[in-house]
Formats: structure tokens, sequence, C-alpha cells
């Protein structure tokens, strides 16, 4: 495979050459010689961009120029470390007055940005035993991982937009190095840890509209089944070429046997449905006319867990508290569904003040479903039918719509050919439509400006889980799609710089408590979230 490319191989780039910091590879190195390091360096740059009698095309002067530029990066980095541990001596006597004592600086390597930093710093060690801490790194926000939060912010994010093959090659692109796979996923599960609190304690939009709108869906995802769970857990014999592809590849299909051929029409992907909530507010206003408008929508919020449906609900209970719609405040709260019965119930069990609403296009296409137990598939007549029907549903008449239909499905014969079928199918839509009733005024929906589609949570679930989570080949695990899901929905809603710093401050709050630096980056994932699970 050639070198530069920007997938798959690039993942054993790790954290790449750095030779400008051999001087302090074996022994600390006071800041004023970093500093003239940095000189040196820069004067190197110049000579380069100063050449006399220069004739490089640009392209080439560029891409020359950014190694040099990250090679200079790491300098500085190293320099502000070295004067911070060069200043340490107060934080480091913290750590001495609480029982510790002193070692002597150790050497660390970490992976930023611009690659692998070389520093020093002391370690200090319990009197007791039990090991010890650098006060340095803990002053720092740093963990025992080896990777900036930058770095692991950026693995975090590019998992939520595509593959973790793609998210490496994208990183070896422009950082020069990349992680591992291996090194993403844990990322993804580590950040994942905090999402539940940050949902939980992140603050309430400012700014809002004086209606809530949220809107409720489902998308199932393809999941791994028992037996291809086993077949990846199962032991894998020795590869005599390691280096070749081809026989890497080979090894794998002798692990995992033979495919199962699908039968004709068989797409099941053993789907397991992540629920979705969609959270905005619509502002008051007039048209030029004088009539009602509602303006938006604004702070558009959303988030979505494998976790069964109630879950979801609570979690949108939490959340509109949070935001100044409780019970019992008077505010306008609508929440559209697509006639999921679950969502229905779950509704009107946590927003018993909403006003419920079916999207209107499910309604449409039960009554195409009916027409078509009447008329022929394409006709004119369906047509005209059609539009007598939808004339009816947005004026406001539902139960004039459900008589006509109760009268239609009296006027089809009980026997002859397909009658049975079509009695069949018209009656379930006459239930259907007929239970919910209540949920499409549609005329009133209109006169004051609410909702009567589902369109934005529809967008969202193409938007959010179908883009990233139900495409060709994807096998997920529930509890490890989990944090990636919810990690997508932060950076979605806008607030991935926001959580990273919420997990920073948890994280240096730790590393206080318990004087010891914290592990950011897992292997295991955490259990679903259980909020309103159980009654």
């Amino acid at each position: 495979m050639p070198e530069d490319t920007i997938i798959e191989d690039t993942a054993g780039a790790c954290k790449g050459e750095i030779p400008e910091q051999e001087a302090w590879k074996d022994a600390p190195a006071r800041s004023s010689k970093i500093k003239g390091t940095i000189m040196s360096h820069v004067k190197e740059i110049f000579r380069f961009i100063e050449r006399p009698g220069d004739k490089r095309s640009f392209h080439e002067v560029e891409k020359a120029l950014i190694p040099m530029v990250f090679a200079l990066g790491r300098l500085f980095i190293s320099y502000y470390l070295a004067r911070r541990h060069e200043r340490s001596q107060g934080v480091v006597r913290r750590f001495l007055k609480k029982g510790f004592r002193r070692r002597n600086p150790q050497r660390r390597t970490i992976a930023t940005f611009f690659g692998g930093i070389i520093y020093w710093r002391t370690y200090v060690r319990r009197k007791d035993g039990g090991g010890g801490v650098y006060p340095l790194d803990a002053s720092l926000g740093l963990t025992k991982d080896g990777f900036s939060m930058h770095v692991i912010s950026l693995m975090g994010r590019l998992a939520t937009l595509m593959s973790f093959d793609q998210g490496v090659g994208l990183l070896f692109t422009f950082m020069t190095w990349a992680p591992s796979k291996t090194t993403v996923e844990k990322a993804v599960l580590g950040l994942g840890r905090f999402t539940a609190a940050w949902f939980r304690d992140a603050p309430a939009a400012k700014g809002d509209g004086e209606v809530l709108v949220l809107q409720f869906d489902s998308k199932a995802t393809p999941t791994a089944t028992e037996s291809e769970l086993e077949k990846r857990r199962g032991t894998r014999r020795a590869n005599p070429f390691p280096e070749s592809r081809r026989h890497r590849n080979r090894e794998l299909r002798h692990r995992r046997g033979p495919k199962r051929r699908r039968k004709k029409g068989d797409k099941s992907k053993n789907g397991k449905a992540a629920t979705i909530v969609v959270m905005y507010t619509l502002k008051m206003a007039l048209d030029d006319k004088g009539r009602p408008a509602l303006l938006g929508p604004i702070n558009v919020w959303r988030y979505a867990s494998y976790a069964p449906k109630r879950h979801a609900f609570a979690i949108a209970r939490r959340e509109a508290d949070k935001r100044g719609f409780t019970q019992g405040s008077g505010k306008k709260v609508q929440i559209v569904v697509d006639g999921d019965n679950d969502l229905e119930a779950y509704a009107g069990e946590f927003f018993p003040e909403a006003d419920l609403t079916l999207d209107i296009a499910h309604a449409l296409e039960k009554l195409w479903i009916a027409g078509e137990c009447l008329f022929k598939e394409g006709t004119r007549e369906l047509e005209k039918w059609m539009g007598s029907m939808k004339n009816i549903l947005y004026s406001g008449k539902a139960e004039t719509l459900v008589a006509k239909l109760r009268q239609a499905l009296e006027d089809i014969p009980k026997t002859g050919p397909g009658n049975k079928g079509k009695r069949k199918r018209l009656s379930e839509v006459i239930s259907y439509l007929e239970h919910r009733i209540p949920m499409m005024d549609y005329k009133r929906l209109m006169a004051q400006d609410l909702e009567i589609a589902s369109g934005m949570v529809e967008g969202s679930v193409k938007h959010v889980i179908a883009k990233r989570f139900d495409n060709g080949s994807m096998r997920w695990i529930k509890e490890r799609a989990e944090p990636l899901l919810q990690l997508r929905c932060i950076d979605i809603n806008g607030d991935w710089d926001a959580f990273i710093s919420f997990v920073e401050t948890r994280l240096g709050e730790r590393t206080e408590a318990q004087l010891e630096l914290q592990t950011l980056l897992q292997t295991k994932p955490a259990p679903l979230p259980t909020l309103g699970v159980n009654k």
C-alpha cells in the first residue's frame, strides 16, 4: 500500500519522529536551553525560505514547511512544560505536606497534535506506600493515558462523523501521526462515561420561545448476532505472513467460516432500535395580517439512546423542566409522534399537559392504504378520492373522515375475489385513525401555527443515527454504540467544546480528591442508561 494513504495502514504510524528533542531525552533540560533550540530552529526555517536563487514551486515549499512548523510546535510545548516544571515547587510542597516524599524527576512522552513531547516532572510517593503522583501532571489536567485532551477530543469527535478507520486516516493526514483504531474506540468509551452526567448537569439553553415542541421517533441499526460475536472471539492462528494483507484477510475468513446464504428477499440486519427525541421552542409573533405566528425553531436539542423508549421520555421531561416548561407552569407544550403506541402512551405519562399530535404524513399514508382498498392503484378515481379525504383531514374533521371510511367498509361485499383482504386492511386503517381522532385536529393546529408534521425528528433520525450507524457491513453492539451515539448528539447540538471542558473539570476534581492521575481511555463500555426505565 502506498505510504501516503490516509486509511488503514496509517494507524501504525503512532507518534512519529521527534529528533529535535534528543538533547533532553536522557536528562531534563532547562527552559533556557530549549528556548535556544527554538531560536536555532526558527533560523533554520528562515534559511530554508531565504534560499538564494530560489526556483522552487509554491507546493514544494508549502509541503516542506509543514514538518518544520510541527517540530517548532513541539519545541514550544516542550519549552512551556519545562517552565512549568521549574515553577512547580509550590505544587510539589502541597503534596509533601500531605505525607508524600519527593523522588527524582521522571521522563514522560505525551502525544499532542504536533506529535510526541518529551518532558520531565517531579514524582512524589506516599510515605506509607500505595503509589504516588506527578504534581505537575495533576496541575496541568493531564491523565494517565499519554494523550493530550485535545487529541482525545479529536479522536472522539471524528469517530462521531466517520468510521474509526477513516478517522485514523484523517488524523494522520493533518497531524502527521495517528493513534490506532483501538485507541480511538477507547477514547469514545472513555468520553462516553461522562455523557449521562453532561446531559443531566448541562445548563439550560438561553433565549427560548414560549412554545416547547418535542418530536420522538425510533431507528433500528444493524447489530451483531451471537453467532457473529462468537466467530469474532475465536482463537486466532499464527499467520506465517504477518506483513501480507492478503494472508491476514484469508486467515480472518477462515476463522469466521463461510457466510450463510440469505434467502430471497431476506434483508434482516438484526436491528436494535435507538430512540431519539428532538426538542426546540417557538417564539410567538404576528404576521403582516395580524395573525399568530410561531417563529423558530429555537435552541434545537437532540438526545438518542439504545435504552428502552421510556428512558427517552424521562430525559425529555427532565430537559423540559430545566428549560422552564414544568407541569403546572401553564406554558404550551406540543408533542408530535408517528403513531407508535408506546410513544403515545409515554407521552401521556410524562407530558399529560401536552398537545399530542399525530404526524400528518402518517395519517395520509394510512388514507392511501384505505384508498387502494377501494380503487385501483394509480387511477384517477383514487387520486380524486384522496383529494377529498385530504380536504376533510386538513379541515379538522377527523370524525367525519372515519365515518366515511366506515361507510366505505360496509360497501365492500364480504365475499368475492380479494374482498376479505381489502376489508381487513381497511378495518385496520379505521381502527388506527379512530383511536387517534383527538390527535388530528389539524385545522386548529394550523390556525395556531403549531406543528402538524414530524419532519424535524425524521431528519434527525437520518442525520444523527442513519448516517453513522446504518451503513453496509456495520454490525454494532448496543453497549458500545451507545457512547458514540450520545457523543454524536452532543456534537450536533453544538456542545462539543463545552462537553470536553466538563470532562476536564470532572477529571480534575477526581484527581484532587484521590491524589492520583485519572485514566480516561476505557476498554469496556458502561451499561445502558436506566433513568426512567422502571416506574
